[in-house]
Parts: structure tokens; C-alpha cells; sequence
């Protein structure tokens, strides 16, 4: 029962079409989460050498253009990676654990590690991640961290906004992924 009441609250529906495209993929202005509508903060491509591997959308209760006010930002969010490539599972988590561990000091390391674990388990049940295949990460402040593909729910919900933030911070923080995914997920242009 708690998996429908959960997926029900995960359902999200497009209010405004064609706010970005990008590497053919479409990103909608403004989502649902929930009873909450969020708007697109800033999407962006990662690459991985001369690979495009993904299209990052960052979806907000209202728009912030630093990673402080995304982080000090109250109500739920939507990490949201459409994948244009087929990439194992492993390497997902791996780069989001590697990503986790870069942006959180020794102090947090130790906190996190069992959810992060959660997490990682989570968006292993994925196994292969397929071209076009769409993993949101979401806060719901009532729920916690829930990770989706396609729409589904994958594993339990992990509580703590800790967790959540320290994902973002794959993106946004000192150490980011990428540089240039930073700047597009804050909405930031040259």
C-alpha cells in the first residue's frame, strides 16, 4: 500500500511544454510533485569525453541561481537525468557515490554513509540504464529521498534532507561532475 500512496504522490504531469531542449531531449517548464508544482530551474548536457551521456534537469519550487539558495530552498525538488546513452547501473552509482564523497566533508561522510548505501541499492535494482530511459531523485519533506525510472519507484524512500542535499552536490557543489552542468542546472548563461 505505502508503494501506490508513494507513486501516486511521484506522478508528474507537464503543465507547460517546451522550456528546453536539449541533445533532442524536451524538458517541461514547470512538473508536478506531489500536491506542489515545481519549475525548471536550469537543464544542461553532461559529457564524458566526447560522449554525451546524459541531460540533467534541476526542478524547484521557484527559481535560485546559486547553489546556497538551491539548498536553502524549502519544499521538494526533482533531479531529473534523461539518459541518451546505455550505461550500466554501476557506473551510475559509482559516479554519484564518487560525486557524494568529493562535496561532503569528513565530518558528513560517516553520517550519510548508511543512506547513501540505501540509495546506491536503490538505483542498483536498475541494473542497466537505457538510452531514453528517464531516473528522477526527488525530496518530498513528508517522504524523503525517492529514486524513479520511468516513472517507477525504485526501493524505499530514504529520510533526511542531509542525503538530498549532498546529492545536489554531485552538481552544484565545489567539486561538480561538471563545471559547465553547474552553470546550466543554476540557469546561469555566459
Amino acid at each position: 500500500m505505502r508503494q501506490w500512496v508513494l507513486a501516486g504522490l511521484l506522478v508528474s504531469t507537464s503543465v507547460v511544454a517546451g522550456a528546453a531542449e536539449i541533445a533532442g531531449v524536451k524538458l517541461d517548464e514547470r512538473t508536478k510533485l506531489g500536491t506542489s508544482e515545481l519549475v525548471l530551474n536550469g537543464a544542461g548536457l553532461r559529457r564524458r569525453l566526447i560522449f554525451k551521456v546524459y541531460v540533467a534537469g534541476l526542478y524547484l519550487p521557484e527559481k535560485r541561481n546559486s547553489p546556497m539558495g538551491v539548498f536553502a530552498l524549502a519544499g521538494p525538488k526533482r533531479a531529473s537525468i534523461t539518459l541518451l546513452r546505455d550505461v550500466p547501473a554501476q557506473e551510475l552509482v559509482d559516479t554519484l557515490t564518487r560525486g557524494i564523497r568529493d562535496n561532503s566533508s569528513l565530518q558528513e561522510q560517516p553520517i550519510l554513509k548508511a543512506r547513501v548505501d540505501q540509495l546506491a541499492a536503490n538505483l542498483l535494482s536498475i541494473r542497466w540504464g537505457r538510452k531514453g530511459d528517464v531516473i528522477t531523485v526527488d525530496w518530498l519533506p513528508d517522504v524523503g529521498t525517492v529514486a524513479t525510472l520511468n516513472g517507477e519507484v525504485r526501493g524505499n524512500s530514504i529520510p533526511g534532507y542531509d542525503l538530498y542535499r549532498a546529492l545536489l552536490r554531485v552538481w552544484l557543489g565545489d567539486h561538480p561532475t561538471s563545471a559547465g552542468l553547474k552553470k546550466a542546472l543554476l540557469g546561469q548563461t555566459d
